[in-house]
């Protein structure tokens, strides 16, 4: 997709959704046509909001540019599930759903939901009929709205993680697509135009009418929008990398008595584009528990109106919140879209981060049990046959299902006599339990990239389970194995996996080549820092080998390697692995 601005100073992107009749473009025909094999550009932009990107298998590409064939194409297809929450027959009906219609895995992301990949064309309507049967949707889990709202899945007996879940699915509900939802039934559902009670799409002779959406407006927003609940104590959403963050803030009893309102945190960047970068959330204000819909909807306007519509490579709410700065940031804020006066926010520091690994008691004689899932791909594989035992379990015993954003899954509501019957399901199914797993292993987190990404330029998911694999017995060696260091890996510079707050990051840079940064936080406070460009594969473990054993013999007590990394400075860590400035 060219970034070049149309003659009117907007991305041709912004005409697409201009013309598209509240999200229709002509999906339902090229659909229909089984003549070809993918979209047009206009409607491969209009997908997105359905929940779905055209892809290219790239395994393939070789073979079929060598036989003059084209492109073997395909589709993702993203749920939107806020907070995270299956029931077992959603679950149930996912898993059987990537096996009928997909490439029979199921890959949490790294926002809690759940991605099916390797989709022809001719299976997208099944699959999205059959999603909704389950009643999930997949509409808003891509494009330029609120994408999937997270919140920490664990259900502990907490009143404020009870209580951030609820707001997860307001927040969704309440910036959810309006006009599009009816395109969306139209074209997946049933075919036929939905009655909307008057306040949606009117069907006449000549066709949809213009509807209101009342928040987003006919060209929707600049680009895509992001938005996290956390605890202080418990970052494991990763809110400073979100658009919006909500930090809760408690009362003694545990129930949030409010929330620090951030704002304009993000990860992507362009390698050819110096003015991007990615930045960490701002505190902007404190509000009430029942001003939380009330500020994502403020905060989705002021993107709406001042967010970068010429040029879709800085079309973020993080680029408006560094250009204008944080004062600015928060008088806009406060005068054209809270509608008066705001409070400072609390002077409350993140502290912590759960993986919520293990069992733990849920509360009224029930438990959840946390699984580290290695890049979030469920799959049988082996021995270990994840997939089978995940759905063995939840069929069985009939457990919910929560994903978190580190892309693991939690089996809940399991009775405390089902505890010794889970664990010989594990031990049948070959699946690892997380206490057998080294801590590098479980802090890791990759994107898809190759085979499925277009915009990758590297390997990713398929990459890091080696370096992984390698590093865990360097740190054992070192004494380090049971230090909380996060290692994360993406195939291009858009940071899915938010490489750039992890104190181990690897970036793709082309091939086999990677961009290695250094000195992040694995609580997500801080950013990491370019440490080398255009490091090959099979150098990153000599290198950060080096790293770690200087680390080893010179950390202060109780000193975080991300924290040491920051103090020992730029210069001396590039002169341990020789690295090329």
């Amino acid at each position: 997709m060219s970034n070049e601005a149309a003659k009117d100073g907007k991305s041709p992107v912004e005409g697409y959704k201009e013309n598209s009749r509240w999200l229709r473009g002509t999906i339902a025909e090229e659909f229909a046509d089984a003549s070809v094999d993918h979209l047009s550009e206009a409607n491969t932009q209009l997908i997105k909001f359905h929940g779905s990107y055209q892809q290219e298998d790239r395994d393939a590409r070789k073979k079929r540019d060598k036989a003059g064939v084209g492109k073997a194409y395909m589709f993702m297809v993203r749920l939107k599930l806020p907070g995270g929450k299956l029931t077992a027959d959603q679950y149930l009906g996912m898993d059987e759903l990537c096996g009928q219609h997909a490439n029979g895995t199921l890959r949490i992301t790294t926002r809690q939901s759940f991605q099916f990949h390797g989709i022809l064309k001719n299976g997208m309507k099944p699959l999205l009929r059959g999603i909704n049967d389950t009643l999930v949707t997949t509409l808003g889990g891509c494009g330029d709205v609120n994408r999937n709202v997270v919140a920490c899945p664990a259900p502990l007996p907490d009143p404020a993680r009870a209580e951030m879940q609820k707001q997860a699915d307001a927040v969704a509900k309440h910036l959810a697509p309006r006009a599009g939802t009816k395109a969306y039934h139209e074209i997946w559902l049933n075919g036929e135009p939905v009655s909307t009670g008057g306040t949606g799409l009117q069907t006449g002779v000549g066709g949809p009418a213009e509807v209101e959406e009342p928040i987003y407006g006919k060209v929707y927003l600049p680009r895509k929008f992001k938005i996290a609940l956390a605890l202080p104590e418990d970052n494991c959403t990763d809110i400073l990398a979100q658009c919006l963050g909500f930090l809760a803030i408690r009362e003694k009893n545990g129930a949030p008595v409010g929330y620090n309102l951030y704002a304009g945190g993000g990860q992507g960047q362009t390698n050819s584009m110096a003015d991007t970068y990615p930045l960490l959330a701002q505190p902007v204000c404190y509000i009430d528990p029942d001003e939380v819909v009330k500020g994502a909807e403020a905060i989705v306007k002021l993107f709406r109106d001042h967010g970068n519509r010429a040029n879709r490579k800085r079309a973020r709410l993080k680029y408006v919140m560094h250009d204008w700065g944080v004062e600015k940031f928060r008088e806009v804020f406060a005068r054209d879209y809270w509608g008066g006066p705001i409070r400072p926010p609390k002077d409350v520091p993140i502290t912590g981060l759960d993986l919520h690994h293990g069992w733990q008691p849920q509360g009224g004689g029930k438990w959840f049990l946390g699984l580290s899932v290695e890049n979030g791909r469920i799959k049988d594989d082996g021995s270990m046959r994840l997939r089978s035992g995940l759905r063995a379990i939840v069929s069985k015993l009939r457990a919910s299902v929560r994903l978190t954003t580190q892309q693991d899954v939690l089996v809940c509501d399991i009775a405390s006599d089902d505890r010794s019957r889970v664990d010989s399901l594990l031990n049948e199914y070959g699946i690892p339990r997380p206490e057998s797993l080294s801590q590098v292993r479980k802090y890791s987190m990759a994107c898809p990239a190759i085979p499925t990404c277009g915009l990758a330029i590297t390997e990713a998911e398929r990459a890091l389970p080696n370096l992984t694999a390698q590093l865990a017995p360097v740190l054992a060696e070192l004494g380090l194995s049971e230090e909380a260091i996060s290692v994360r890996m993406t195939g291009c510079p858009n940071g899915c996996a938010r490489p750039y707050q992890s104190e181990v990051g690897l970036v793709g840079r082309g091939g086999t080549k990677y961009t290695l940064y250094i000195g992040g936080d694995t609580l997500g406070r801080r950013l990491n820092t370019e440490l080398e460009d255009s490091v090959p594969i099979e150098q990153i473990l000599p290198k950060l080998k080096a790293i770690f054993t200087a680390f080893k013999a010179e950390r202060t007590p109780g000193e975080l390697f991300g924290d040491y990394c920051t103090r020992a400075g730029l210069e001396k860590l590039r002169g341990l692995i020789g690295a090329k400035v």
